[in-house]
């Protein structure tokens, strides 16, 4: 790769670290509010490092007439995602006063919107580290809308090409355009965030709870402010907050730009948005009614609590009211198959997103159609998108090497010892970015910090695979990429 385009790239690295120096002004600020001024030092030292760091690749400079090509992006995006992870992880290293392992852990599944944690005693933590956490959810998630809608789909990832759009196309003439999208969903981003945060707060949460949660909720990223998660909170109106704004965090932020700007049936037309509604319509319905059937709760109760949780783990946020692990052997396994779904194509959601599963269905009734007719020239769309010979093997590769790499990683980690259920759920969880895994060790009422540090190492690498769309990270990998 020649130089220029490593210069470029670094460059656009140091901007972005730049901005994440900047941004640990906020649990800065937060510290001096609350009085607890002990971990100032420790933020300011990040914080210093962070922008030394980010200023030495932007002072450089940019190469003149450099731009970066299709297959550049692809360094672009991992090295970013992965070098402000390392030092996203200073707060933590130099406030918490643990391992390197478990800093680079907590970090990755923050700016990833994961959510698996490996810290517990929330309820008495620095305020300054419970807004980091949740400010690098927020901070991610707006990270992975840009990168779903402007670099996917030009990069072809997962048959993402079916949603591109004016911000993602190459031609020089759209690039004004492109920034007004941009500059739409962040506002229709911070303008979810804010709403949220009042919505929690007039349920019942305090100001500071109510913030961390809107931007952890939004970014459908699951962290807390409590080791019990949203069952600290009693108020039925704030689990419901929760459902309301984890929903939204997993639409297509695009659509949400569309309607404001006039086109009212965008999201009510998407198939997307059709089919993720339905979905956890039905199974709230379904699960509501047999949590009913065999606990004591009332109705309403229990369709609150399976609304909280399926929500949750659908979208792959990782909130949790209460241990949804023990509900029994049907919920487990509905709760281990929902975690693969995620919300829709250009939200914040991990998962394999819901338009992979409808091409999915799309594609066996053709192909039933087409047994039954021989003859017959079947057209196969999707959100008005005739899906090509391109979209279908791109989807198809995805999904294999999604499955492949949930498989590998389970693999490793019972190699060191990790029991079957934490490895697999664990495997699952990480790469779907749900976060909780099942079982008494990473469960929603667990977390992560037991495991071996290896572990841990294979596990946060997962986060970053399937963030980022596992095709991204694995074309690193083949020479040819690195030939020319």
């Amino acid at each position: 790769m020649a130089l220029p385009t490593l210069r470029i790239i670094g460059f656009i690295i140091g901007i972005f670290l730049i901005t994440l120096a900047i941004s640990m002004v906020v649990p800065m600020a937060t510290l001096v509010i609350f009085d607890r001024t002990s971990d100032l030092p420790s933020f300011l030292w990040a914080s210093m490092i962070t922008f030394v760091a980010g200023l030495a690749m932007v002072l450089q400079g940019r190469p003149e007439h450099v731009h970066l090509r299709p297959r550049d992006m692809y360094l672009l995006t991992v090295s970013s995602w992965l070098v402000v992870c390392i030092f996203a992880a200073l707060p933590f290293l130099l406030t918490q006063h643990i391992s390197y392992t478990d800093a680079f852990f907590e970090s990755m599944s923050g700016i990833t919107a994961t959510g698996a944690t490996v810290l517990s005693g929330l309820d008495t933590m620095s305020p300054g580290i419970l807004m980091w956490r949740s400010l690098l959810h927020w901070l991610g998630g707006i990270g992975f809308i840009a990168m779903a809608v402007a670099i996917l789909p030009l990069l072809r990832i997962g048959g993402m090409r079916l949603f591109q759009t004016e911000s993602s196309d190459r031609s020089e003439k759209v690039m004004p355009r492109s920034h007004m999208v941009a500059k739409s969903i962040v506002a229709v981003y911070v303008g979810i965030t804010a709403l949220g945060g009042l919505a929690f707060w007039l349920a019942g949460m305090n100001v500071f709870d109510a913030i961390n949660h809107a931007m952890s909720a939004i970014s459908t990223g699951g962290f807390s402010t409590s080791d019990q998660s949203l069952a600290k909170w009693e108020q039925p109106a704030v689990h419901w907050v929760a459902v309301v704004v984890m929903i939204l965090g997993s639409l297509p932020f695009a659509l949400y730009v569309a309607t404001l700007r006039g086109n009212r049936k965008a999201l009510i037309k998407d198939q997307q948005v059709q089919g993720l509604l339905a979905m956890l319509l039905m199974t709230w319905l379904v699960l509501g009614t047999w949590y009913w059937a065999t606990t004591d709760l009332h109705w309403l109760d229990a369709l609150r609590h399976v609304a909280l949780n399926v929500t949750s783990v659908v979208t792959t946020t990782g909130f949790a009211l209460g241990d949804y692990s023990l509900w029994g052997n049907f919920s487990l396994m509905l709760f281990f198959y929902l975690g693969f779904v995620g919300g829709c194509s250009g939200s914040t959601a991990g998962g394999i997103k819901i338009f992979r599963f409808q091409v999915a269905y799309i594609l066996l009734k053709a192909n039933l159609n087409q047994l039954i007719h021989p003859r017959a020239v079947i057209k196969q769309k999707y959100n008005g998108h005739r899906l090509d010979e391109e979209i279908v093997r791109s989807i198809l590769t995805f999904s294999f090497f999604f499955a492949i790499t949930i498989c590998v990683i389970a693999l490793l980690l019972s190699l060191l010892g990790v029991d079957w259920m934490t490895a697999l759920t664990g495997a699952a969880s990480t790469v779907s970015g749900v976060g909780p895994g099942l079982g008494e060790t990473i469960g929603p009422a667990g977390n992560f910090a037991t495991l071996p540090d290896a572990a841990k190492w294979i596990l946060a690498f997962g986060m970053l695979l399937g963030r980022l769309e596992i095709i991204t990270v694995l074309v690193l990998c083949m020479p040819a990429f690195w030939r020319h």
